[in-house]
Formats: structure tokens, C-alpha cells, sequence
């Protein structure tokens, strides 16, 4: 079985990270945290370009809970159709809109407890919400985070909620502002599920996969 890393090893992965990209920030696009609590919602097994192409319209006529609860998720959903699971996540949209409204003044509460309770809301999306709107240092645990983790050597685990509890005990406390958001973008272009692009990962020496590929596939001729 492929070895964890070691202290030394994880610093030098996240500085190379951070050389890369110091100020990492997410892919979906919203007006304010509000609509960025939307977004995240919608995200969830969906891609962010495909939240992107469907979120500006919501946005430019439901930018605030109080509009969005008016919209009621009939109203949502049409405007959301390109994404999956569209109507279930309008009826959470419409919920979660809603609640802020009548039991927080209109505003995203700032806290895990609180966040989670919204409709929609995991752990992963109240995480993501309180990393990027307000600095918090979490580690959210999405397919890529959860894959690139155990790839690297980061942590042995089976399932999301075990490797945010692994990451957070290792990942040293000056990298986990940004550290979910680069695991998530390393997953995403480089370190992919099916191809992983080895020959290009700026952390190959100290990957602990064993299927890696260090040579480029050879262009047919």
C-alpha cells in the first residue's frame, strides 16, 4: 500500500502550490454572497461553467433572499433547467431563501450550525460559503479533493466526511486558507479522474500514486 506523506513532504506540496497560485479563488461567478451561496447550492453534481451559464439570468432578477423567495421555485426553476437535478435544487433555493428572510434578517448566517440547516446545505457547501466569503480557513471535501487526497498520500480514507477530518488534523494551519481550492483546481486540470496528466504535475516526485504516468501519450500518427 502506497505510504502516507510525511510532515515535510505535505509543506513542500502546498509551497508548491502556492508558487503556482497565491490566491486561489472559486470558478463560480455571483454578485454577492447571497447569490454565492446559490451558486455553491446549485453546484453540487454539477460543473461550475455549466452553474456559470445558467446563474447571471437567476442573478439579474433575484440577487437578494427576499426576491429569490418570491421567485418560489416554480419561478427558479425555469431559470435553471441546464442543470442538474434543476427542480429539486429550486425547491431548496426557494427554502433556504426563505428561512433567511424570516429567521435571519435577510443575511447568510455566519455560522457552520446555522448554514448547514438551510435546505441544500452540507457540510461541503457551508464550508466552500464560509472559506470564500469570509476567510474562514475550512477544507472542503468535493469528488476532487476526496481523489487528489488519497492520490497524493495526503490521507487513506473511504469517504468525504473522513477525509475533511483527515486534512484538517494535516495540513499545516498556513496553507489552509487556500489548500481545498487547490486540490480542487489540481483535480480538475491536471491531477483528472480517468487521465491523470502526471507529466505535468508540479508534485510528481512526491505523489505517492502508484499508477502514475510520467510520459506523455505519443501523438498518433
Amino acid at each position: 500500500m502506497p505510504r502516507l506523506l510525511k510532515k515535510s513532504e505535505i509543506t513542500a506540496l502546498f509551497e508548491r502550490f502556492c508558487a503556482l497560485e497565491p490566491h486561489p479563488v472559486t470558478e463560480l461567478k455571483a454578485p454577492n454572497d447571497f447569490c454565492l451561496l446559490v451558486a455553491i447550492v446549485l453546484s453540487a453534481q454539477a460543473t461550475d461553467v455549466g452553474v456559470n451559464k445558467a446563474t447571471p439570468a437567476l442573478f439579474a432578477v433575484a440577487d437578494t433572499p427576499a426576491n429569490m423567495a418570491a421567485l418560489g421555485a416554480e419561478g427558479i426553476a425555469r431559470y435553471i433547467k441546464t442543470i442538474g437535478l434543476y427542480n429539486a435544487k429550486a425547491k431548496n433555493v426557494a427554502a433556504l431563501a426563505e428561512i433567511l428572510v424570516r429567521e435571519h434578517g435577510g443575511q447568510v448566517p455566519e455560522d457552520l450550525d446555522a448554514l448547514q440547516a438551510l435546505p441544500g446545505v452540507g457540510s461541503k457547501t457551508a464550508r466552500v460559503w464560509l472559506n470564500c466569503a469570509r476567510g474562514w480557513p475550512l477544507i472542503a471535501v468535493d469528488t476532487h479533493v476526496f481523489r487528489v487526497a488519497n492520490r497524493l498520500g495526503l490521507c487513506r480514507t473511504k469517504t468525504p466526511g473522513h477525509t475533511e477530518t483527515a486534512l484538517e488534523k494535516t495540513i499545516p494551519a498556513d496553507f489552509k486558507m487556500h489548500a481545498h481550492h487547490w486540490l480542487i483546481l489540481h483535480g480538475r486540470y491536471v491531477c483528472k479522474a480517468r487521465t491523470p496528466e502526471c507529466w505535468r504535475c508540479p508534485v510528481a516526485d512526491l505523489c505517492q500514486f502508484p499508477a502514475k504516468v510520467l510520459e506523455p501519450p505519443r501523438a498518433r500518427t
